[in-house]
């Protein structure tokens, strides 16, 4: 599976932005998606996370309640809904693959996207 993440940009405070990911290859609805995200100086972190049906999801403490993830099985896609942005959402964002359900364990996550850079400014 080949995944390509975009919509990342500056926004600032208070702002939104919707990240997509776009699977290609492989059985995309047979996969749990998660999303991560590595701020400058600092180790990559668990976002969210959904089941291959979208039926279970999970969120870090730092964003529940402001960013939602969702998935189109059919269009091979993932988004992250992410709202009331602050400064401290300032990182590259990452999209994974699960053949498993992992959660926030990014070491077990198959395949990864490139990375979308989100800036938010206060």
């Amino acid at each position: 599976v080949q995944l390509q993440a975009s919509g990342g940009g500056l926004v600032q405070a208070g702002g939104s932005l919707r990240l997509s990911c776009a699977a290609c290859g492989g059985t995309f609805s047979s996969y749990s998606m998660g999303w991560f995200r590595q701020a400058p100086g600092k180790e990559r972190e668990f976002v969210a996370s959904l089941t291959w049906s979208g039926s279970s999801t999970e969120y870090s403490d730092a964003v529940k309640g402001r960013f939602t993830i969702s998935r189109d099985n059919a269009q091979k896609m993932v988004y992250l809904q992410m709202n009331s942005l602050k400064p401290e959402d300032t990182a590259v964002y990452y999209c994974a693959a699960g053949a498993g359900y992992y959660r926030a364990v990014d070491s077990l996550y198959n395949y990864w996207g490139q990375g979308t850079l989100v800036t938010v400014s206060s």
